[in-house]
Protein backbone atom coordinates (compact mmCIF):
# COMPACT_ATOMS: atom_id res chain seq x y z
CA UNK A 1 0.00 0.00 0.00
CA UNK A 2 1.56 3.56 -1.09
CA UNK A 3 1.88 6.06 1.95
CA UNK A 4 0.63 9.56 1.26
CA UNK A 5 3.00 10.90 3.42
CA UNK A 6 5.55 12.42 0.63
CA UNK A 7 2.98 15.80 -0.17
CA UNK A 8 6.06 17.48 -1.95
CA UNK A 9 6.12 14.64 -4.81
CA UNK A 10 2.79 14.81 -5.48
CA UNK A 11 2.67 18.67 -5.71
CA UNK A 12 5.67 18.63 -7.99
CA UNK A 13 3.58 15.52 -10.19
CA UNK A 14 0.82 17.39 -10.24
CA UNK A 15 1.99 20.61 -11.35
CA UNK A 16 3.70 19.02 -13.58
CA UNK A 17 2.71 20.10 -17.54
CA UNK A 18 1.38 16.40 -18.47
CA UNK A 19 -0.75 16.20 -15.22
CA UNK A 20 -2.06 19.52 -15.89
CA UNK A 21 -2.98 18.27 -19.42
CA UNK A 22 -4.73 15.26 -17.99
CA UNK A 23 -6.23 16.98 -15.72
CA UNK A 24 -7.63 19.18 -18.05
CA UNK A 25 -8.86 16.61 -20.24
CA UNK A 26 -11.08 14.93 -17.42
CA UNK A 27 -12.57 18.51 -16.74
CA UNK A 28 -13.43 19.20 -20.26
CA UNK A 29 -15.03 15.51 -20.34
CA UNK A 30 -17.21 16.08 -17.07
CA UNK A 31 -18.05 19.59 -18.53
CA UNK A 32 -19.49 18.26 -21.69
CA UNK A 33 -21.42 15.93 -20.08
CA UNK A 34 -22.90 18.23 -18.26
CA UNK A 35 -23.41 20.01 -21.34
CA UNK A 36 -25.44 17.25 -22.52
CA UNK A 37 -27.61 16.09 -19.55
CA UNK A 38 -25.93 12.80 -18.75
CA UNK A 39 -24.58 14.33 -15.34
CA UNK A 40 -25.33 16.89 -12.76
CA UNK A 41 -23.87 18.43 -9.55
CA UNK A 42 -24.21 16.19 -6.49
CA UNK A 43 -25.75 13.09 -8.24
CA UNK A 44 -23.10 11.07 -7.21
CA UNK A 45 -22.22 9.85 -11.00
CA UNK A 46 -18.65 9.70 -12.38
CA UNK A 47 -17.28 10.48 -15.41
CA UNK A 48 -15.40 6.87 -16.23
CA UNK A 49 -12.36 7.17 -18.87
CA UNK A 50 -12.44 3.94 -20.63
CA UNK A 51 -9.67 5.34 -23.05
CA UNK A 52 -7.46 7.76 -21.71
CA UNK A 53 -6.54 9.38 -24.72
CA UNK A 54 -10.16 9.56 -26.26
CA UNK A 55 -12.78 11.79 -25.82
CA UNK A 56 -15.31 8.46 -26.73
CA UNK A 57 -13.86 6.86 -24.55
CA UNK A 58 -16.19 7.82 -21.28
CA UNK A 59 -19.08 6.33 -19.67
CA UNK A 60 -21.32 7.27 -17.12
CA UNK A 61 -21.65 5.30 -13.69
CA UNK A 62 -21.77 5.70 -9.77
CA UNK A 63 -19.00 7.56 -8.10
CA UNK A 64 -19.24 4.45 -5.57
CA UNK A 65 -18.79 1.86 -8.31
CA UNK A 66 -16.13 4.10 -10.53
CA UNK A 67 -13.83 4.70 -7.37
CA UNK A 68 -13.75 0.53 -5.96
CA UNK A 69 -12.52 -0.20 -9.68
CA UNK A 70 -8.72 -0.76 -9.11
Amino acid sequence: MKRHDDYAWDKKYEASEEQKKRRAARNRDRREAIRRGLVRKGDSKDVHHTDHDSLTGIRIISAARNRSIK
